[in-house]
C-alpha cells in the first residue's frame, strides 16, 4: 500500500494481482513524506535495485502500543504496524486525514477470480511435493481462498460500495497502469519487476485445471467481483 503526497494517489494492494510488482514500481515516484508499506527482505532488495523508495512511515507510534504489542516487540522483535500491505479501505480511511482520503486518486488491481484462485493454489503449495499437495477441492475449503475475498473485493469496498477511482485489470495491467500514469502525471512509465511469478511451475490455463464443479464454486464465492468486472469463465 502506498500513499503518495506529491502525486496525490493511494494504491490499495489486493492479493495475487501483481500488487507487489506495482508497489515496487510506484515507490520510484515517492519521497520522504509518503507512506510505503513494508515488503519481504528479498522484495525490499528488489525495490532498492530498481531505484524505489524503501518502506517508511508505516509503523505505529509507541503511544498506540498495548501490552500484546509490547510483548511482540520485546520477545519477537516485531513492530506494530499502522499501515500494512493489504490494509482494507475501511481501516485506511479511518487512519488518514479526510482531505487525503477524499482528495487523492485511489486505485487497485483486480484479476479474473478463476485465474486468481489457481495462482493462490500454486503459491501456497510452492514448497510441497506434488504428491503432498491438497486437492483443489480441499484448497477451496481453506482459509487461503477466503483470504482472497478479504484481500480483494472486501479490501477496496466499504459495505459493498466501491472506494477507488479506478480498478486496473490484471489482464490488461500495462495499458491500465499507463492510463493511471498519465492521469497522475508520473514522469516515466511503470516498469514492473517479476516477483512471485517464478514459483508457479504449472502454467496451464485455469480452464484446463478446474472441473465444472470447481468452476461453479469459485463463481459463487466471487460473484460480486465477477459482476463488477464482467469476468467470464
Amino acid at each position: 500500500m502506498i500513499v503518495c503526497h506529491k502525486y496525490k494517489f493511494i494504491f490499495l494492494k489486493t492479493n495475487k494481482t501483481a500488487g507487489t510488482s506495482v508497489e515496487i514500481a510506484l515507490s520510484r515516484f515517492c519521497d520522504q513524506g509518503d507512506i510505503v508499506t513494508h515488503l519481504s527482505e528479498d522484495e525490499e532488495e528488489l525495490r532498492a535495485d530498481g531505484g524505489g523508495l524503501a518502506s517508511q512511515r508505516y509503523r505505529a507510534p509507541w503511544t498506540m502500543y498495548n501490552p500484546r504489542d509490547w510483548y511482540n516487540r520485546i520477545v519477537h522483535g516485531e513492530y506494530k504496524k499502522l499501515y500494512y500491505n493489504h490494509i482494507p479501505a475501511w481501516k485506511l480511511k479511518k487512519r488518514l486525514d479526510p482531505e487525503i482520503w477524499d482528495g487523492y486518486y485511489k486505485f487497485c488491481v483486480e484479476r479474473n477470480p478463476w485465474d486468481r484462485v489457481i495462482s493462490q493454489y500454486y503459491w501456497r503449495c510452492r514448497d510441497l511435493a506434488e504428491e503432498s499437495r491438497p486437492s483443489i477441492d480441499e484448497f477451496l475449503e481453506s482459509t487461503h481462498v477466503r483470504s482472497l475475498r478479504r484481500k480483494g473485493f472486501q479490501l477496496y469496498t466499504i459495505d459493498g460500495q466501491l472506494q477507488v477511482d479506478k480498478i486496473c485489470r490484471y489482464e490488461s495491467l500495462a495499458e491500465d497502469l499507463e492510463d493511471v500514469r498519465q492521469h497522475l502525471g508520473l514522469p516515466e512509465p511503470l516498469e514492473l519487476p517479476k516477483t512471485k511469478a517464478t514459483f508457479r511451475s504449472d502454467r496451464r490455463h485455469y480452464r484446463e485445471v478446474l472441473t465444472p464443479s470447481q468452476r461453479d464454486r469459485i463463481a459463487n464465492m466471487f460473484a460480486e467481483e465477477i459482476r463488477l468486472m464482467g469476468y467470464e469463465y
